[in-house]
């Protein structure tokens, strides 16, 4: 059996099989859960390879590009600066960022930037991949067009777009970019290993992403809306581009994050825990649960899948199911999930480098949940 490195609390001895048969049937190549409760930490196990060409070791500190999982970090930091009196969610857009209101913006609510249902799903111009490494060209272009659908009546998933969207506001309040405000308020006083903007000092820690198979990737297949098509073909989705330093140095708050399941299972134990991680405050509780506040609901425009959206996350009752109410989750492309559940105070995360075709997690993932699921039961 393939050897799983970390612990797991004896209660939950049984992930490390989970992961051991994943790593031994291929399903993965390398990958890293953790588990928390009431605020500690009881699984935090690693295995496999950070290379495709199996020659480099998954290690403790081996961190990879999580893709969307990043926009729970984005929602988290604008849920912090709400908290502390300088984000009102119901406000509009231009309240704080003015030149938003063009094109019939004026009326979008920061609540549906938060909740994929304001109507700017992808650009209505040409962007090259490059320009997404430009935060004033990226979300300049955004202020300037008019949305898809009318915002605050449909889902619609952002995603891209929303991390520039929610990140400007937190420019345009703080001063700072979103991913500085993560790394000062939020990942650097938890010790946390996560990046939204990753230094070249630690690239060589990072994971090589797989691919999913051909026709296996977000867009491909003969039918597609033409909101999905330009969701996924403007600019289009290169998985190579993660391996570059332009990439990972860039902020790109919706899909450029870098971490492990560690690193994402701890920072969110702040919600979970009603906003206190290791033995500090960082948001009040009732902040922690504006998260909760269902925003939308009904079939996401993009991928025509049912969706419930609170601020930021994704709520119990959509694609995912959990068994208890209050909770949220998040899924990034290829597989990583987050789940935080206030009502058992835990959270789960799941983070891998091979890459299957979903934005909401897979079966690699609900083996490690169905375990952590069966084990709280008792």
């Amino acid at each position: 059996m393939a050897d799983i490195h970390g612990f797991a609390d004896d209660k939950f001895a049984a992930t490390k099989d989970v992961m051991a048969a994943s790593l031994e049937s291929g399903a993965d190549v390398g990958a890293s859960f953790c588990a928390t409760l009431n605020g500690e930490t009881v699984v935090d196990i690693w295995g496999g390879h950070a290379d495709a060409a199996k020659t480099k070791p998954w290690v403790k500190d081996t961190i990879v590009n999580v893709y969307s999982t990043t926009k729970t970090m984005t929602a988290l930091t604008a849920l912090l600066v709400a908290d502390r009196g300088e984000l009102d969610f119901d406000a509009p857009v231009a309240k704080y960022w003015p030149e938003f209101a063009a094109n019939g913006k004026a009326a979008i609510k920061v609540s549906h930037l938060m909740s994929h249902s304001a109507g700017l799903s992808g650009w209505a111009e040409k962007i090259t991949k490059h320009e997404l490494y430009d935060w004033e060209k990226a979300t300049a272009m955004l202020a300037a067009q008019a949305p898809f659908w009318e915002p605050g009546t449909a889902p619609g998933y952002h995603a891209l777009t929303q991390g520039y969207l929610v990140g400007e506001v937190v420019r345009r309040i703080t001063g700072k970019s979103l991913g500085t405000v993560f790394r000062e308020e939020i990942a650097g006083p938890l010790g946390a290993d996560f990046w939204i903007g990753l230094p070249a000092s630690e690239d060589e820690r990072v994971a090589e992403l797989i691919p999913p198979p051909p026709r296996g990737a977000i867009g491909d297949g003969a039918e597609m809306s033409e909101l999905l098509k330009n969701m996924s073909t403007n600019p289009g989705i290169d998985v190579s581009e993660t391996k570059t330093r332009a990439w990972r140095a860039a902020e790109i708050p919706a899909a450029g994050g870098t971490g492990n399941a560690r690193s994402v299972a701890e920072i969110h134990t702040i919600l979970a825990n009603g906003g206190v991680a290791k033995g500090k405050r960082f948001l009040s509780e009732a902040g922690c649960r504006k998260a909760l506040e269902l925003q939308i609901e009904g079939t996401d425009k993009i991928m025509n899948i049912p969706a419930r959206f609170g601020l930021g996350f994704g709520l119990a009752g959509g694609m995912v199911p959990l068994p208890n109410p209050n909770s949220m989750f998040w899924g990034g492309y290829g597989g990583s999930v987050i789940i935080i559940d206030m009502d058992a105070r835990t959270t789960f995360s799941y983070v891998m480098n091979k890459m299957q075709g979903t934005t909401t997690g897979d079966m690699r993932a609900f083996g490690y949940l169905g375990v952590m699921w069966e084990q709280l039961s008792k």
